[in-house]
């Protein structure tokens, strides 16, 4: 059964997925590109999407978009990175994975989680993006509880690690939410009070010193920790990103602009994108966060909801360098672009976070990248290794 709770006016759940992250190095990406598209459209045992007017195209279009209660698919500057069952893991990747390693040694980062995680998703409104991250991760990253954290066009989700489930439920019990075993809620207490990701490790350890006792600490030690594995913000304002979605499924019949995402997506695909995350669920039409340069891909302008004028600028993170217990990333990061930037003027930068396996990326308004990359620089300089 599901479990969900309200914070301020969103409503949050735990999915009913277990889930495995995994990392592909973008040398490495055509070995799995097969893999992908038969996760994503697996009618012919690997053959993309049919073509408009084929016999499978209903098949196809009442499945394809509701098959998994979760899965996210990213291309970035750093990685390529895939969360999906456990059950679709070892059926389509870790059979190369183990291959590819088998060949070389120089793939050895090519890996699929051995610990599953479990999702929450964030829906309806209250604070911004950015504020939203801040509220859920904070008290998780105080916690010491790894997490990840993906924004898209409808909801917010938070990975976390599967025994951790128990763990998170008591955080947020501590935190003034209440849960009620009759209607499986869980309640804030406290939710009229404001209070003032992603990327975490495969191997889930326990945190190797203390808890932080104040955001202030968690901040210095995640921008310490950065600074000492040469982790630095990074913003490359040739990738121009709109943030968009699939229409919702009606009974007026909208096969064509649903055919027409899955056609674009494969275009995109065999063409290894700059920048793609794609992300479906249950629940919810596609989500996608991708260059603007790829929209024509998709071809009619009716296939795709969203602003797409609204450019963000995506400012990664390369996390592979970390170690695995690293925790506290998601909240880190976004309380120096949000409450380093609030102070400034009279409101905060807007962000949105993506989490993948091995990075993390920030994505912010064109107009706003230079107020963000200040804050997270100030963050650098005044992260402080801990004695």
């Amino acid at each position: 059964m599901e479990q969900s709770m309200t914070l301020i006016s969103a409503q949050i759940r735990f999915l009913d997925a277990r889930l495995s992250l995994i990392h592909i190095p973008l040398p490495s990406y055509s070995f799995f590109l097969q893999g992908v598209l038969k996760l994503l459209f697996p009618l012919n045992s690997g053959t993309a999407a049919p073509t408009i007017g084929s016999a499978a195209a209903s098949t196809q279009r009442t499945n394809w978009a509701t098959r998994h209660p979760f899965l996210n698919v990213s291309i970035t500057p750093v990685e390529c990175s895939v969360v999906c069952s456990r059950a679709l893991a070892q059926e389509l990747f870790a059979p190369v994975i183990d291959e590819q390693n088998q060949r070389s040694r120089d793939t050895g980062e090519l890996s699929v989680s051995t610990e599953d995680y479990v999702v929450v998703q964030v829906d309806g409104e209250g604070l911004d993006a950015g504020q939203r991250v801040l509220e859920l991760t904070t008290p998780l990253a105080m916690a010491g509880i790894s997490i990840f954290f993906i924004t898209t066009y409808f909801s917010d989700y938070i990975l976390v690690p599967l025994k951790a489930k128990g763990h998170v439920i008591q955080v947020l019990e501590q935190r003034g939410f209440r849960f009620e075993k009759s209607a499986e809620a869980f309640v804030s207490q406290a939710a009229h009070h404001r209070n003032t990701s992603s990327t975490s490790s495969f191997e889930v350890r326990p945190p190797s010193t203390p808890p932080p006792t104040s955001v202030s600490e968690l901040q210095k030690r995640t921008f310490a920790l950065l600074k000492r594995r040469n982790v630095f913000p990074h913003a490359d304002k040739e990738i121009r990103l709109v943030q968009c979605a699939g229409r919702k499924d009606t009974s007026g019949g909208i096969a064509n602009d649903e055919l027409g995402l899955q056609l674009g997506l494969v275009k995109c695909l065999i063409n290894k994108p700059r920048f793609l995350s794609l992300t479906l669920t249950d629940t919810e039409p596609a989500s996608l966060l991708l260059e603007k340069s790829l929209m024509p891909e998709f071809g009619s302008d009716d296939v795709l909801l969203g602003g797409k004028e609204d450019i963000l600028i995506p400012i990664t993170l390369d996390l592979r360098e970390l170690p695995l217990e690293a925790t506290g990333i998601v909240c880190g990061v976004a309380g120096k672009v949000v409450g380093g930037t609030a102070g400034q003027v009279s409101y905060a930068v807007e962000m949105s976070y993506l989490s993948t396996a091995r990075a993390g990326t920030v994505m912010v308004g064109e107009q706003e990248l230079s107020r963000a990359m200040e804050a997270l620089m100030v963050g650098e300089e005044n992260g402080v290794l801990p004695g």
